[in-house]
């Protein structure tokens, strides 16, 4: 086995090397004046199982790109299969025709890594699940609910986790909410939302008892951080003792670490999926979780072909 990264979380790939013992290959990526990238690999990976750790966060049309054209650099050296581990999948929210004449994106950046060449992908937190049939190869998703289930119990005594309730911020999360409530043996409660345009959420009722409560966000993406913020507002009005987030993919676009440290969210947590900037490590109120075990872990057994159902709960 290799393992290869790009350039957009150099710091995950590096963990995830040295949870597997195995050291990352050399790989030379530059970018010509007009921002064209070149990538050249300095090892040979003639018939070697190649892992290319590559999520596609912001720049993601950039990071797309260097993903696409390190696969393509490697089906031209002749390795023998390709795995494109891409913890975060960019485009996910393009899932489906919002209207007339718009695209499915998230169908066309599966096109893309197919026909690249990437022979298999690994993914964390889909944004909708169904995207895995829109690849014509294996793809594997992993859910960061294991990584959260930890931490919580870390930080929560027993006699606390009685109090707890799981929040989804939308009808949409109720299945993921679910889950990951079942683990403790929680309610769950819903956050009935309007979206008056992109980018934008009004809340409006909160579907479940929250009083006195310790509430937890539990989300896949946070972007902006308006529904989450607004979100938690909604709870604490309703009576809600704190509110702490849970949310895999740490977009985080402007203004959403403001946001967050105006907000009266207590702390938000995220995976380490995408690479952030020292405003986001510096934020108070954001703490990170690695998934470099759970992706470790889940590489070794493809490589050694053996089953990877046990790390989807």
């Amino acid at each position: 086995m290799k393992l290869i990264s790009g350039s957009s979380n150099p710091e995950l790939a590096k963990a995830i090397a040295d949870v597997l013992d195995v050291p990352l290959t050399s790989v030379d990526i530059q970018r010509f004046r007009d921002q064209e990238i070149f990538v050249k690999i300095n090892e040979n990976v003639r018939g070697e199982d190649i892992f290319l750790i590559q999520p596609t966060s912001a720049p993601a049309n950039d990071h797309l790109m260097e993903l696409l054209i390190l696969i393509d650099a490697l089906v031209r050296a002749s390795a023998e299969r390709i795995t494109a581990v891409v913890p975060y999948y960019g485009y996910a929210r393009q899932d489906r025709k919002t209207g007339g004449r718009t695209p499915i994106s998230a169908k066309l950046v599966a096109n893309l890594i197919s026909k690249a060449g990437a022979h298999r992908v690994l993914m964390i937190d889909l944004h909708a699940g169904q995207i895995q049939g829109f690849f014509d190869i294996p793809t594997d998703n992993l859910f960061g609910q294991p990584v959260f289930v930890a931490d919580i119990k870390d930080n929560y005594s027993k006699k606390d986790r009685g109090n707890l309730l799981f929040v989804s911020p939308d009808t949409g999360g109720v299945v993921r909410t679910r889950a990951i409530a079942k683990q403790f043996n929680a309610d769950i409660a819903i956050v009935d939302k309007r979206r008056p345009k992109a980018g934008e959420a009004e809340v409006m009722n909160i579907i479940g008892e929250v009083e006195g409560r310790d509430c937890i966000l539990y989300d896949d993406i946070i972007d902006s951080g308006g529904t989450l913020c607004n979100a938690a507002a909604a709870l604490i009005e309703h009576g809600a003792k704190s509110v702490t987030a849970y949310i895999t993919h740490g977009v985080l676009s402007d203004p959403a670490v403001q946001r967050i440290t105006d907000s009266v969210i207590k702390e938000v947590v995220i995976t380490d999926t995408i690479s952030q900037p020292e405003k986001v490590k510096n934020c108070d109120k954001i703490r990170e979780v690695p998934v470099s075990t759970l992706l470790g872990e889940a590489i070794r057994r493809i490589a050694n072909d053996e089953s990877v159902s046990k790390l989807f709960g």
